[in-house]
């Protein structure tokens, strides 16, 4: 086995080691497809007020230029597919991948000892470790190394497992053994675009963000337009119709990340307990939480949406 097979073995062994659902490896250079689509999806305004996604185009573009010296994006996946829902059937909802504590400190905290161990067993190895909080096309990465494809929700998924995962990268400056993008499985389905409450596919791969459920329950900080009253399905925090409709993600297995398990109170409270919700119950349920993002007030406004 040559040292760049042999690093490459070592990581991804790593990598399962620490939980992750898989590891996938591409070259760090510039995303050449991904190039026009960003640029017409930002001037369609698709993004709605998440004027973030203007900023650093070349970062999102380039990993080089991002971190200095790169030469591989090492992509990670993380299964949070819970074992237990809420309760009430009527009560407003919240994305399954908000039920236990927020994804960015759980991976960070993966991520970091995997570049740890990489430094440690490979030696002078520099690098930067990415969730969700830089501009990084994390599903464009994953897509280009193999462990999964872009389906019609622009989501990205992955036959046998589905798509309720995170998706991570560290990007750093050492040749490893790239892998190959897998094919398109989605086929003629339209099960994601049909059930979409807000219609927000507007068609196959391509998604307004500013219609888009989770758009309006958490990035949107001013009122919802009423435009869209009695199309959010009960989703306070975020939406997963996509995702539950989704044929691949009949395959979905629990995760076994006890971080990710949910408050004790979380699933059990009633259709009336979060429309009575208090910044108390609230600061504790979500105590680590990444529902925290939108605030009690910005949860507040959502449950109200959803009764009138």
């Amino acid at each position: 086995m040559n040292l760049k097979a042999n690093y490459t073995h070592l990581i991804k062994t790593e990598a399962k080691r620490l939980g992750f659902l898989s590891c996938g490896i591409s070259k760090a250079q510039f995303l050449e497809e991904e190039a026009p689509r960003l640029e017409n999806w930002l001037n369609k305004n698709m993004n709605g007020q998440m004027q973030y996604m203007e900023n650093h185009f070349d970062k999102r573009l380039d990993p080089t230029k991002l971190v200095e010296g790169s030469k591989s994006v090492v992509s990670l996946l993380l299964n949070y597919y819970p074992l237990e829902f809420q309760q009430d059937k009527t009560a407003p909802k919240i994305s399954k991948y908000a039920y236990g504590t927020d994804y960015h400190f759980v991976i960070k905290d993966k991520l970091k000892s995997l570049l740890n161990f990489i430094q440690e067993e490979i030696g002078e190895v520099d690098g930067r470790a990415f969730v969700d909080s830089a501009p990084v096309l994390d599903k464009a990465w994953a897509a280009k190394s193999g462990l999964g494809w872009i389906g019609k929700h622009s989501n990205l998924l992955t036959q046998q497992v589905g798509s309720f995962y995170f998706i991570a990268e560290l990007i750093i400056d050492l040749d490893l053994e790239y892998d190959l993008p897998t094919t398109d499985h989605c086929g003629t389905c339209t099960a994601c675009i049909d059930a979409c409450p807000t219609q927000a596919i507007t068609e196959p791969y391509v998604v307004d963000g500013s219609k888009c459920i989770s758009y309006f329950t958490i990035e949107l900080k001013e009122n919802i337009p009423s435009d869209f009253k009695g199309q959010f399905d009960d989703w306070m925090f975020g939406c997963d119709v996509c995702q539950d409709v989704c044929p691949w993600n009949r395959f979905s297995k629990s995760h076994s990340e006890p971080l990710f398990n949910p408050h004790p109170e979380l699933l059990s409270m009633t259709k009336k307990d979060w429309e009575e919700v208090t910044q108390e119950t609230f600061s504790k349920v979500f105590k680590k939480s990444a529902v925290k993002r939108t605030k009690y007030s910005g949860l507040k406004r959502n449950i109200e949406f959803l009764k009138s």
